[in-house]
């Protein structure tokens, strides 16, 4: 499931990103939320062009809820992708993935809506969830507000990963907007700390701090780790959900829980494609000057294209 090493590339990467431990207080949380925006500013200067991107409020059960529509080169209509960033549920925004979508767009040639849901520990579980399936619901209802077919797919990475698989599982359960597909990337699903691959690999990008304190933030109480809308591994079926890829990273304590999820798509019947990159940690996709996130975006976005029919 892991090569022998992990690729050059990413491991400078992790390297250069080693300096900065994440905090596990309220107070830590929001001076690196802060600390992250100039950096993000910087990061995010001559962005691969698309054809337009629009920042949106959509309607959620709290009040409003921050997206960015990024839209195709093309003027006419296209299938749409509602993303959910990553970062443990308690980090992450629109900008901190602007590149990830950018990129998405470019490939597949489909829209991107990136959803700002509310964050831990400020808004545990179920406000992002809530946030993420509200979204889906008025993309589904509005096609014309995004410039869209009507056909619709969920993607996400980690946390948005899992925020993705909620969303398809309970547009399943809840009859609600029929998903073309659901591009799950390194989600953070099915968390066992008794896996192979968090005892062999948490402390790489991940630690076994970071992923306790993002699941106390998030949940809450082990009531709440329970629930299929906060990891649909406690599902009892799932054979009414969208298609799927799920992406896996060889160096990542969440490889073994991705893995599960996917068997679990395939014993329930779900048409899933599962692809596993060996020599990568958690979080390449958005990694600087990884070639390998590259190979990984275009292979997710050629499936959301095929799925959408938008090539």
């Amino acid at each position: 499931m892991q090569a022998d090493e992990m690729h050059s590339q990413a491991r400078a990467a992790v390297r250069r990103q080693g300096y900065l431990p994440l905090p596990h207080s309220r107070v830590g949380v929001k001076l690196a939320r802060a600390l992250t925006r100039p950096v993000m500013w910087v990061r995010n200067r001559n962005p691969p062009p698309v054809g337009a991107t629009v920042d949106l409020a959509i309607p959620g059960p709290a009040g409003d809820v921050d997206a960015r529509l990024y839209r195709p080169a093309a003027s006419e209509r296209s299938p749409t992708v509602v993303f959910f960033h990553g970062g443990g549920f308690v980090f992450g925004s629109i900008e901190t993935h602007d590149r990830l979508c950018r990129h998405l767009v470019r490939e597949s040639d489909c829209a991107v809506l990136s959803v700002d849901y509310r964050l831990a520990p400020e808004h545990p579980f179920p406000a992002a969830v809530e946030d993420a399936y509200a979204a889906v619901e008025w993309v589904a209802a509005n096609p014309d507000a995004v410039g869209g077919t009507g056909d619709v797919a969920v993607a996400g990475d980690s946390a948005g990963g899992n925020l993705a698989a909620v969303t398809a599982l309970m547009a399943a359960e809840r009859d609600g907007p029929g998903l073309a597909y659901q591009a799950l990337v390194y989600p953070g699903v099915g968390f066992d700390e008794d896996d192979p691959s968090v005892r062999e690999h948490a402390g790489v990008v991940l630690s076994d701090a970071d992923l306790a304190f993002f699941g106390d933030a998030y949940y809450g109480s082990e009531i709440h780790r329970r629930n299929p809308y906060a990891d649909p591994t406690n599902a009892a079926d799932v054979s009414g959900v969208a298609p799927a890829t799920v992406l896996t990273a060889g160096f990542d304590p969440l490889r073994d829980g991705g893995r599960a999820y996917a068997e679990q798509l395939v014993r329930d019947g779900v048409d899933t494609r599962y692809v596993n990159y060996p020599d990568v940690p958690h979080g390449f996709l958005t990694m600087p000057g990884v070639d390998r996130a590259r190979e990984a975006i275009v292979d997710i976005a050629d499936d959301l294209a095929n799925a959408l029919g938008a090539h």
